[in-house]
């Protein structure tokens, strides 16, 4: 019974309103709509192209919401540091530049958008006007990158001078209250001034950045250091939220969620006009980066008034309770929702997902992470991004390919009512094969350089947006991101609650037990999703995995699920597949505790999500 009221306490955890629920697609305009197909490693931008803006035009976005998102999340729009030039811009140093086109994290303006995605770069911020009218037009809400916690060393707005951070900064204080960025002193690690970046080797560098000679800052990731290595955020320099981070993690004495901008440290008062900025140009949610590293009190501050300017502003936290720069003690991704983000990533469960194939995880691993309370169906779910590997990657995931993605998605999509988030290129299997650039042959699409994606652009098909080059495989599997998507929109998983199966089949030796093992679950996971207002309920069922398939599964649906599914007064149920097959069978409610609903054949990475009716 512990069990069980554990379980309870999971079922009524509250949830955002369903009819706010984002579906996200997340694209990087530099990708998306670029249709090269040189790709030189470490090319420039005349040699291997770039998405614009009006790349992503009527047609893509058609398609977009065909397919069942509600948002889209342009990734690394805003002006970053960059080696390419242009009038009244100058290329960046290339000793603070990760790659040529450089990293959509080392925003050097944040008032502005990167001129690489306009015709005409003189124009950029009508154009991406022009992008965020497109969007309205079709049903399509827009979020952007919110970067607090650091910015590239080369930052210095010419929209709006007088927000430009460091701008009458004490140099010569390590801390304090009102400076934007932390100052390294002469006693500090890496032998004082100048500052010296790791650098020195590379093509067309020295190891300097001829501002930082007399005076240094400290890095995006907290080095204290005028030799920051090559390991480090060297690129960037962490921003001061009046908290000296030296001293632990006690931010009580920073104001609270209703003072006046006045009493508010200086950072807080810039970051406020950044998101007032863009909010009033009509851009919809920002996505946090590393939002753990940022004390609640900016949190609770910031997004009260982003809230009082637009009630519906949707923020979504990338934090991580293992990170040791948090900036609490309690459990981060709790106090990021307490602090009002709507969302935060759910880190964990991925990693129990990618550990099935990477780290001898157990689908069962899945369940403690079933009970977070409130985190659980606020939580924002995805199988891939920009920071984690390709699901169709040769060397991750146990090199399974593309259709990996098919269990995976389907089970992480289904689990609760916060956020789904899918990747640009996911859905034909873009694997991120071989060297790019400064990214590597690191498994994932690379952000620092300007590139194309090879499987993508079969979709994109010369802006034709059609997956005219696309091979049957692929077509298939980008229709079942589709399907499994717009299910995603039942009453069932946007309203309904969560109940897991796994704990009642686990002595189940006919629930995808493999010869050798002695307990059920490594491989097959199954849970319930029901709402309670529409009487909607559907079981998801997986196969994970990458080469067995599974026959004569049962599966057991102990008394009080069937109770929670208010079907006790049913004699029998109709168990329907709605995404990958037309399998329906009728069971006799009665023995489904003990001999349980026999599933069809479940090929390896399949899924089924099967609506449960009387």
């Amino acid at each position: 019974m512990k069990f069980v009221a554990s379980l309870l306490l999971c079922l009524t955890a509250s949830a955002m309103n369903a009819a706010e629920r984002p579906v996200i697609y997340q694209l990087l305009p530099r990708l998306f709509g670029n249709t090269s197909e040189t790709r030189k490693t470490n090319g420039t931008l005349a040699e291997n192209g770039c998405g614009k803006f009006k790349d992503i035009d009527a047609v893509a976005l058609r398609s977009l919401k065909d397919m069942g998102f509600t948002h889209l999340w342009l990734t690394g729009v805003l002006e970053q540091a960059s080696g390419t030039a242009y009038p009244n811009r100058p290329a960046d140093a290339p000793d603070i530049l990760k790659g040529i086109a450089g990293s959509p994290y080392a925003i050097k303006d944040y008032f502005d958008v990167c001129p690489d995605y306009a015709v005409n770069p003189a124009k950029r911020l009508d154009e991406f006007k022009q992008l965020l009218d497109r969007c309205r037009e079709h049903g399509l809400k827009v979020i952007i990158d919110f970067v607090p916690n650091h910015v590239a060393r080369s930052y210095d707005s010419d929209v709006k001078p007088e927000h430009s951070f460091g701008k009458g900064d004490d140099t010569t204080a390590f801390f304090t209250r009102d400076n934007h960025f932390y100052y390294l002193r002469s006693s500090d690690a890496g032998g004082g001034p100048p500052l010296k970046l790791p650098t020195a080797d590379m093509p067309g560098c020295t190891g300097r950045f001829a501002p930082e000679t007399d005076f240094g800052r400290v890095t995006g990731n907290n080095v204290i250091s005028w030799s920051p290595s090559i390991n480090d955020w060297y690129e960037t320099v962490k921003l001061n939220y009046g908290h000296d981070f030296t001293t632990g993690r006690n931010t009580t004495h920073l104001p609270g969620p209703e003072s006046e901008p006045a009493d508010v440290p200086k950072t807080w008062r810039t970051m406020d006009a950044i998101l007032a900025y863009w909010q009033e140009m009509g851009v919809d949610g920002f996505r946090a980066d590393m939002a753990h590293m940022i004390p609640m009190e900016f949190w609770r501050w910031s997004i009260k008034r982003a809230r009082d300017r637009e009630a519906g502003v949707f923020f979504s936290a990338e934090a991580y309770d293992n990170d040791p720069a948090k900036l609490t003690d309690g459990h981060v991704l709790d106090e990021l929702l307490k602090s009002g983000f709507d969302a935060v990533y759910d880190d964990p469960v991925y990693d129990v997902l990618e550990g099935l194939y990477d780290s001898g995880k157990w689908a069962n691993d899945l369940d403690t992470l079933t009970f977070t309370g409130e985190r659980f169906h606020r939580s924002l779910r995805y199988a891939e991004n920009h920071d984690e590997v390709r699901l169709a990657s040769p060397k991750e995931w146990g090199g399974l390919g593309m259709h990996v993605g098919r269990p995976v998605s389907a089970v992480l999509f289904g689990m609760g009512r916060g956020p789904l988030m899918l990747y640009s290129g996911q859905e034909v299997g873009e694997p991120a094969a071989g060297q790019e650039g400064f990214g590597g042959d690191d498994a994932r699409t690379t952000i620092f350089d300007y590139w194309s994606m090879p499987e993508f652009t079969k979709w994109s098909n010369s802006g034709k947006f059609d997956g005219g080059r696309l091979s049957e495989e692929q077509k298939a599997l980008r229709a079942w991101y589709g399907k499994l998507i717009r299910l995603m929109h039942e009453p069932a998983f946007t309203k309904g609650e969560f109940y897991g199966l796994n704990h009642a089949n686990n002595e189940n030796a006919h629930f995808g037990r493999l010869d050798g093992e002695t307990a059920s679950g490594h491989w097959l996971y199954a849970y319930l999703r029901q709402d309670k207002t529409s009487g909607q309920a559907f079981l998801v069922v997986a196969n994970f995995h990458g080469s067995q398939a599974i026959e004569g599964a049962k599966l057991r649906l102990p008394e009080n699920a069937v109770e929670w599914l208010d079907k006790k007064d049913a004699r029998t149920l109709q168990f329907t597949d709605r995404l990958a097959s037309d399998w329906s069978v009728k069971s006799p409610v009665a023995p489904l505790a003990g001999e349980g609903v026999a599933l069809p054949k479940l090929p390896p990475l399949s899924a089924l999500v099967i609506e449960v009716a009387p």
